[in-house]
């Protein structure tokens, strides 16, 4: 990847030496932009978010699926100078809230889908776009706006982007990212990871998530990659097919309903089956081209590890999957090329990174182009990142003698689902206790799982006390399976899941007929949750939730 000091610098560069190739397009081919096009709405719209106030420094926020108006947007905006970020379209109203408040937006652009959620959560945005009303279209420039005076205008250290992440132990936290940062990440990951002119992407992960963010956009348009946006998941395999990509990224849960799409045909055909098994090749390519993967030359799994099953099932289709780890902190860290994969592990370290892996085993990441910190607070900054620059991951590693690495548990509190969302079960619980007297604790599950589910005790006064309300008898175990029991409790989850964006919902819950003390085997002296001791106790009741 060659050497620029900014992504208005890349993106330029990048117009200059093939303007009439293409850029970006929709899936459904309804809008569609070479090099050239995408600059001249680059330009237009940059014009515009000039007049309404949008300068260097300024935040600017997108609430949208997977547009072509999302990258013209956001790109207008960086020529500006501006810091963006992604909110998750399943945000609840209090998220939207909090991240509009935390991030001092004066810019969202969102669609109709989403205007009462803003609107309902009382943050007064300078200006809100919406697409579908034509606000992008009608920007314009005023006519001393000089596009190229400030472009040049940006600075490598300026904050291009905040990623912010799920909040472990409270809120989320914006991770700043500069300009010289996410290039220096960029080379990192394509040093390995060639990207070239005319490579296709599909872009259908959620921008707020560092993967598309980054690995699709950002490095797509410094090399020169087309860019094909995708906004219904049931759309993907058509898309595939018709765009035959040469980059695919995804998620756990994506390689795992390719996986059985594929295996319901092979079980409707005894033929195909004896074929595929016996690694027929010319089998195993129909297959691959009926996935539209057959001209990938990588791809990547991510967010969470992919189950050794799948990775496998899509190996022996000769699909060139690697596993690769990263968090918001510090981009993309590890991950082998395809062909030295190693299944179960993350990889090795991408060039421009170090790695320590202290006595208790969690792995410490440094590199010139980690995050600049948390946005308004240095405490945590300070607390995740020390003054020699390693920032520490809360994850527990080993590192074999070749230099691969395998993630083994999670210092810090998080749930990272099937579908590479990350999640804090703190928060969770949080949202879900207050709800009623008669719940004692919470404990959540949904690490690589499709869903969360929770662990439920009663308050032993307050179900006694429920209990005599309305007439009923019987020890805490007895009360666990009383229906209007289970009724108060199953009010009091839809409650908290309104405060939550609906990936983070408890779909399913068990009461418990215990309580749970402080000192015991699921709580610390001072009532902290031992997640692993309380997995250990009731896997079973678990699995039967998943069942």
């Amino acid at each position: 990847m060659a050497e620029f000091s900014t992504l208005p610098e890349a993106f330029q560069s990048r117009v200059a030496a093939n303007p009439d190739a293409a850029a970006l397009s929709s899936f459904d081919g309804s809008h569609s932009y070479t090099w050239a096009e995408y600059n001249a709405e680059v330009r237009r719209m940059a014009g515009g978010l000039a007049k309404l106030g949008l300068g260097r420094g300024d935040v600017f926020a997108c609430l949208l699926t997977n547009r072509t108006e999302f990258n013209l947007v956001e790109m207008a905006a960086n020529h500006l100078g501006a810091t963006t970020f992604s909110i998750y379209n399943t945000s609840s109203v209090d998220q939207v809230k909090y991240l509009l408040e935390h991030s001092g937006a004066s810019i969202l652009v969102t669609e109709r889908q989403y205007v009462a959620k803003v609107h309902e959560s009382g943050v007064a945005v300078g200006h809100i776009l919406v697409v579908e009303d034509g606000d992008l279209d009608t920007l314009s420039p005023a006519d001393d706006f000089d596009f190229e005076a400030v472009w040049k205008a940006v600075q490598p250290d300026d904050v291009l982007c905040m990623i912010y992440t799920s909040g472990t132990t409270g809120p989320p936290k914006g991770v700043e990212h500069t300009h010289r940062g996410v290039l220096g990440m960029g080379n990192a990951l394509t040093s390995v990871f060639e990207m070239r002119d005319g490579d296709r992407v599909i872009s259908y992960l959620p921008a707020a998530h560092a993967a598309d963010r980054c690995i699709t956009y950002y490095f797509g348009v410094i090399n020169g990659v087309h860019l094909i946006t995708l906004n219904d998941m049931a759309q993907l395999l058509p898309t595939l097919l018709k765009v035959r990509p040469t980059i695919f990224s995804a998620v756990p849960r994506v390689w795992e309903k390719l996986k059985a799409g594929v295996e319901a045909k092979l079980a409707a055909n005894d033929d195909l089956r004896a074929a595929f098994d016996a690694d027929v090749p010319e089998v195993i390519e129909a297959i691959r081209v009926q996935l539209g993967l057959e001209q990938v030359r990588w791809a990547m799994s991510g967010a969470a590890s992919c189950p050794p099953a799948v990775f496998a099932f899509m190996r022996k289709l000769k699909v060139p999957v690697t596993d690769i780890w990263g968090m918001s902190e510090v981009g993309m860290v590890t991950a082998a090329p395809p062909e030295l994969a190693r299944v179960g592990t993350i990889g090795t370290l991408l060039p421009g990174y170090e790695a320590r892996v202290l006595a208790d085993g969690e792995l410490l990441i440094r590199a010139p182009f980690t995050m600049k910190g948390y946005r308004n607070d240095p405490r945590q900054t300070a607390e995740a990142k020390d003054a020699d620059g390693w920032v520490h991951t809360g994850d527990v590693v080993t590192v074999d003698e070749d230099g691969y690495y395998t993630i083994v548990d999670r210092k810090k509190e998080l749930i990272i689902n099937a579908g590479g969302k990350n999640m804090s079960p703190t928060n969770i619980e949080n949202a879900i206790v207050p709800q009623s007297p008669l719940i004692g604790t919470v404990y959540v599950v949904g690490d690589r799982r499709p869903y969360n589910v929770a662990l439920i005790t009663l308050e032993p006064t307050a179900a006694q006390e429920f209990a005599v309300d309305r007439g009923l008898t019987g020890e805490l175990a007895d009360l666990a399976q009383v229906d209007s029991v289970r009724d108060a409790v199953q009010a009091a989850v839809d409650v908290g899941n309104g405060k939550l964006s609906r990936v983070e919902q408890i779909k399913k819950f068990a009461i418990l007929p215990v309580s749970w003390t402080e000192g015991g085997d699921e709580l610390t002296p001072t009532g902290k949750l031992r997640r692993k001791s309380i997995y250990a106790k009731y896997v079973d009741t678990i699995d039967k939730l998943y069942a």
